[in-house]
């Protein structure tokens, strides 16, 4: 967090694939160089079991070409760093909890999808609420470093985009806010739970 600290507001490119997603040495890679283009400060996530044949498949000189523009953690607390304002793109699995704290927190996503319903929440992301872009492999099944440091780009330069993500925020607080729809919805849950047993 103190290094999150260190970077202007919505600077930060945050990369993170949940707890099921397995990448492989060359996409981990690819990653990396990806993060590394872009010229933007990044923390990417890198659990211990995510690549699926290397616990460090990061490119030799990687660190040296960085310093300390980029960090690559075992692990972040994902709530705190979404909340963090130097965070400005957000580079997810769209996983629902996911999804869920970077809207809550008015982040701009960049959808990597791995299975099930995150296809479907990256459809929301992206073609509903506008907030994000998705990546497209290539031919191979990879996610290219040039692919990811131009949706950054785009993301990170678009104002609209940004408005709507802003508006989206604002609204995810109204509605959990004391006497929101959302807080009056889990009261009346509650509500009935009570009733049901007293």
């Amino acid at each position: 967090m103190s290094w999150l600290d260190e970077h202007s507001s919505g600077s930060v490119v945050y990369a993170v694939f949940g707890s099921l997603v397995v990448l492989g040495r060359s996409q981990l890679q690819e990653l990396a160089l990806g993060l590394e283009v872009t010229d933007r400060p990044f923390l990417c996530v890198v659990r211990p079991n995510l690549p699926v044949d290397s616990a460090d498949a990061c490119p030799d000189d990687f660190k040296d070409h960085v310093g300390n523009r980029g960090m690559m953690v075992a692990w972040a607390p994902p709530q705190k760093v979404l909340a963090h304002p130097s965070v400005g793109c957000f580079v997810s699995h769209c996983g629902w909890n996911s999804t869920m704290e970077g809207v809550r927190n008015g982040k701009l996503f960049l959808c990597w999808p791995y299975f099930a319903d995150q296809f479907l929440n990256q459809s929301y992301i992206c073609d509903h609420w506008k907030v994000g872009l998705s990546l497209t492999p290539d031919e191979s099944g990879i996610f290219k470093r040039e692919q990811l440091k131009s949706k950054v780009e785009a993301l990170l330069g678009d104002a609209e985009m940004s408005a709507r993500a802003s508006s989206l925020k604002e609204k995810a607080q109204r509605n959990t806010d004391q006497g929101g729809a959302s807080f009056h919805n889990l009261k009346r849950f509650i509500d009935t739970i009570k009733a049901a047993n007293p």
